[in-house]
């Protein structure tokens, strides 16, 4: 009896590998902000692509994660605390004052982020200097527009949701939109009165990676990026279904959008490189 009790054990030791042996149950803190097709933890049926792929790895693992909601100023001082045990989404790209990313482990992408500066069609092209007033969610950082915020060229005006960012651009209250190209392409969908804007590539826009990061929880990490690399048909469906489109597949139908040449294009200051 004992052996054939080792034998099984082993068997499921071998069938789970050393990725999970145990299920657990994790809180992972988000931004309180709908963003979505990329988040929006406070819906109640659909938050999201990278809910999707933590979902999917929920199923296969057993792990539970339950979402938390935050402001994004405290998702990184209740990480510090204690309180959550990851925060979703996160980059090694950004800095915050509370936890330093040496410290903190990463996840690989659940998906990549198309960040940019909206405008409307028929102001596209200008180049920055013609954004003398900038609307950008509150809790975001302008790194891309930082020197100008600085010197008094750009004003800020924080929004606390997108659909008032797009009633101050429509209003020509503002002269762009700090937000990412597909939660625009969602939100133009669901608003068809803002459709008639875009990603203006003479301004500031980039390709951000978005994961999950932890300062305890290294070896959940580890398994997720297990999980992800081994299963790239399914995470590239999930990404499929929510619509996200890298930005090197967007690139030239944009420039084509809005008739530019390569000088036009904006270029990010090496100075704020990674």
């Amino acid at each position: 009896m004992k052996q054939w009790v080792a034998a099984f054990a082993f068997t499921v030791f071998s069938l789970v590998g050393s990725s999970c042996v145990f299920a657990e149950r994790f809180i992972v803190g988000a931004q309180n902000l709908s963003y979505f097709p990329h988040y929006d933890f406070d819906s109640d049926v659909d938050k999201g692509v990278g809910w999707a792929i933590l979902e999917a790895f929920s199923d296969a693992t057993g792990h539970e994660f339950i979402y938390v909601a935050l402001p994004i100023r405290r998702l990184q001082m209740e990480l510090a605390k204690g309180n959550i045990d990851f925060v979703y989404p996160d980059s090694k790209r950004w800095y915050n004052n509370i936890t330093n990313n040496n410290d903190k482990s990463f996840s690989l992408p659940l998906t990549q982020a198309v960040t940019g500066t909206i405008v409307k069609k028929k102001k596209a092209g200008r180049g920055i200097a013609a954004v003398k007033n900038l609307a950008m969610p509150l809790g975001f950082t302008p790194v891309n527009w930082q020197e100008r915020v600085n010197n008094g060229d750009t004003l800020l005006t924080s929004v606390k949701d997108v659909p008032q960012g797009f009633a101050l651009l429509q209003q020509e209250k503002v002269d762009a939109l700090d937000l990412e190209y597909h939660v625009a392409q969602f939100s133009t969908a669901s608003l068809p009165q803002y459709d008639d804007v875009t990603l203006d590539l003479t301004l500031p826009h980039n390709e951000v990676s978005f994961s999950i990061s932890t300062l305890r929880q290294q070896t959940i990490i580890d398994e997720l990026n297990r999980f992800i690399t081994s299963n790239p048909k399914l995470i590239e469906s999930i990404r499929i279904k929510y619509s996200i489109i890298p930005l090197s597949e967007l690139f030239d139908s944009l420039v084509n959008e809005q008739q530019l040449s390569p000088s036009d294009i904006w270029k990010k200051d090496p100075a704020l490189a990674n």
